[in-house]
């Protein structure tokens, strides 16, 4: 993006990242379980690096033949800097902003974002995480790193303002209603009644429920907002994917919501992968190969996901108006 000197508003955009290559996957992962806000034990910090090192070491191999089947790499950095392109564009109707992406677990990393905001004469910083759901472990691990890297560098001159969550956000909500109405759309109209919606969020340890995190509040807020505008009058159900380690996570498990649903004899299914923005591997490969492939062993007719919203455009205008928000505030 080409940008004038003296950019007076930054928008710093707060994804988790993802590999670029297969030999990337393993550092990829060695860096999201060094990270304190995930790795939240007692005395961690005496143990954390090394057992970062031995999950990344042990779970590499698997992980990297999932990236394969989808081509070999994470595709959120190119979605993402999409969505900073038409997310800028559509600023710059209103306000003189520049948009930066700034990556938690791999490049480009919340340093350079840092780095090329102060070149660009940066004065005010708008931190807008791609989660509309605020959990310690996305949101916050982002926000905890943004402090860090200005602290180490010496940096005190941006007037740095955070959206913390827009989980029911009218036009965030609308833009989901929008990908929803467009899978039906490819059913049969006599068979549209049979559908059941599936509503699937990242999980996350039962934990950080007990500790107050709000992201489960927030995903139901999302589910109900968007059941509600989409006024289907058909059977909806909410779930959770990605469960990593022996701890107890939010239920049920997407897997255990397709089975249940095979066993009622239900025959078409529409998953809508609520918590992403971005389809990277927990879409393309957990839901659109493993969930789908599960679906049609248990015999389920038509299984069909709803793509991450990506460049949809009432998201990004949802992403504008958030920002215009915290400029004006």
């Amino acid at each position: 993006m080409t940008r004038t000197p003296n950019t007076p508003i930054g928008v710093v955009l707060l994804q988790l990242g993802g590999p670029d290559s297969l030999e990337s996957v393993e550092p990829f992962l060695y860096n999201l379980f060094c990270d304190p806000d995930i790795i939240d034990l007692p005395l961690a910090f005496l143990f954390r690096k090394r057992l970062a090192r031995w999950i990344s070491t042990k779970r590499s191999p698997k992980v990297q033949e999932l990236y394969r089947t989808i081509g070999g790499k994470s595709p959120i950095l190119k979605l993402t800097r999409r969505q900073a392109q038409r997310l800028e564009k559509e600023l710059n109707k209103t306000i003189a902003a520049g948009v930066y992406i700034a990556m938690r677990y791999w490049h480009p990393f919340t340093e350079a974002a840092v780095e090329e905001m102060k070149r660009d004469g940066v004065r005010t910083a708008v931190l807008l995480p791609l989660y509309p759901h605020y959990s310690k472990s996305t949101t916050g691990s982002s926000v905890n790193e943004w402090k860090r890297i200005l602290l180490r560098n010496g940096i005190d001159g941006f007037d740095t303002r955070v959206v913390d969550e827009y989980c029911d956000h009218p036009l965030y909500i609308k833009a989901l209603v929008r990908n929803i109405n467009f899978a039906l759309k490819r059913i049969p109209e006599k068979e549209r009644s049979q559908v059941h919606l599936v509503f699937s969020a990242h999980g996350t340890p039962m934990k950080l429920v007990r500790d107050g995190d709000p992201y489960k509040n927030h995903i139901e807020r999302t589910y109900l907002a968007t059941v509600k505008e989409g006024n289907w009058s058909l059977p909806h159900h909410l779930c959770f994917q990605s469960k990593v380690g022996p701890q107890q996570w939010l239920k049920p498990s997407l897997d255990e919501t397709i089975q249940r649903l095979a066993e009622e004899k239900v025959s078409h299914v529409v998953v809508n992968p609520i918590a992403f923005v971005s389809d990277h591997i927990e879409t393309l490969s957990e839901i659109n190969m493993e969930a789908r492939e599960q679906a049609h062993e248990l015999g389920i007719r038509h299984f069909d996901m709803t793509p991450a919203l990506n460049g949809n455009p009432l998201f990004i205008q949802a992403l504008a108006d958030l920002v215009l928000q915290k400029v004006k505030s």
